[in-house]
């Protein structure tokens, strides 16, 4: 059964973790919300918002060098594969999506946290510092799509198939274009090309991209990282406007990145930038 097979890996890719790793369920009125925790109790908090079927179990090369600074906190997305559980009340509508982070946050104890998302969760982790600035120490943005600039339509086109109708040959078939075949995790992408095949039905609820005038005064300290190698969009015009609309914003191109590979490789970068 394919929903067995996904959680089989899902649980392979977790014992790629440090071992004090912990799962922690917590409860909101959207469902249950699995998060996956390791580094310090007492440490500053560092939560991580994963891209779209990427599951919270992606930051398995990152987060035995983040914990040696912070409490990690990565999290299942709610209304998308991993072991989150919806609950009476879907999330149908961004304001929702941001309530339930903060509810997230409320239920783990924490007032304000550093945010890292990886592109749909970058898009999450936006929204919600906008509009939530006194809960956001810090704010990282891997390679943040429709963020600040729209999407290729190259990149669109070889989307397309997976829009319309997900399966897991499909979804590994576009992570191999766009990431020119690099040699990803095979537990991981097993993760994300199962996940593929019973994704949620339900309509996934997406931030618009912000305007110029919602970042005037806007003070949370903001990274910006960006794959030089990625097909979501073109990193030097996506800095470009970074830099226009947030110029006090940190901008960096790894070179050797695919918007797909991140945060996996190359994962010493990614760690370095959000320990700096």
């Amino acid at each position: 059964m394919t929903l067995d097979r996904f959680f089989t890996a899902y649980d392979r890719v977790l014992q790629k973790w440090p071992a004090d790793s912990q799962a922690i369920d917590v409860s909101t009125v959207h469902g249950t919300t699995r998060i996956n925790a390791c580094g310090p109790v007492d440490g500053p908090a560092l939560v991580l918002l994963p891209g779209a079927g990427a599951t919270s179990t992606v930051w398995f090369a990152n987060v035995a060098a983040l914990s040696q600074h912070y409490r990690v906190y990565a999290v299942d997305l709610m209304g998308d594969v991993g072991r989150s559980v919806p609950g009476e009340q879907s999330i149908d509508s961004v304001d929702k999506l941001l309530n339930w982070v903060s509810a997230v946050l409320d239920e783990l104890g924490l007032p304000t946290a550093a945010l890292c998302g990886h592109s749909y969760g970058a898009m999450i982790a936006l929204a919600y510092a906008l509009r939530n600035e006194n809960r956001v120490d810090a704010l990282t943005l891997l390679d943040p799509n429709s963020c600040f600039g729209s999407m290729s339509p190259r990149y669109l086109i070889h989307a397309l198939p997976i829009l319309l109708s997900r399966n897991e040959k499909r979804q590994r078939s576009f992570v191999r274009w766009e990431t020119d075949g690099v040699q990803l995790d095979s537990d991981w992408l097993d993760v994300l090309a199962l996940g593929a095949a019973y994704a949620p039905t339900t309509k996934t609820i997406v931030p618009k991209r912000p305007k110029p005038g919602a970042f005037n005064n806007f003070g949370v300290r903001t990274t910006v990282v960006l794959a030089a190698k990625g097909k979501v969009h073109n990193a030097s015009k996506i800095e470009a406007t970074v830099h226009t609309v947030l110029p006090q914003a940190r901008t960096v191109i790894l070179a050797n990145a695919t918007h797909h590979g991140l945060p996996m490789i190359p994962a010493t970068e990614v760690n370095e930038t959000l320990l700096s």
